[in-house]
């Protein structure tokens, strides 16, 4: 298979570049060191306005953005909830709240929120607990 030659010269290209990379963090200290730098978001805030310049150009194609587009715009109205829709998912919220043990939804809350105040916790796994316990969506944010 003639193109197999030419996958693994790509192959080896993409190794190379990724070990230039790795070298690159690792001179900096490592990863967290390249993060605290600012090191990672310079690296990715330059390769978004690369992209964007390549498809503002038209080097990269987007479909629906830069080819391919709609002759015609979509109209973008506002959505109308219906009332009874609307009603409906009212009374399921209050039956939520009517059933749920409320203590265990406000002990899991005020975890969160308490948690919440330090950067260094993952909050995932208190959230994760508020929504078992049948905290709202709008409780938990």
């Amino acid at each position: 298979v003639a193109g197999s030659y030419y996958i693994e010269a790509l192959t080896n290209k993409i190794e190379a570049e990724a070990g230039e990379y790795i070298a690159k963090i690792d001179a900096l200290g490592g990863a967290v060191a390249a993060i605290e730098q600012g090191y990672v978001q310079r690296e990715i805030q330059d390769a978004a306005y690369k992209f964007q310049c390549a498809v503002e150009k038209g080097e990269t194609i987007v479909v629906g953005v830069n080819k391919f587009q709609l002759a015609e715009k979509p109209a973008a109205g506002l959505l109308r909830v219906d009332t009874a829709v609307r009603n409906q998912q009212i009374g399921k919220i209050n039956a939520l709240k009517a059933a749920r043990d409320n203590a265990r939804v406000q002990e899991s809350l005020a975890a969160l929120e308490k948690a919440a105040r330090d950067e260094r916790i993952n909050l995932m796994p208190l959230i994760l607990d508020a929504v078992r316990a049948y905290a709202t969506e709008g409780e938990i944010c």
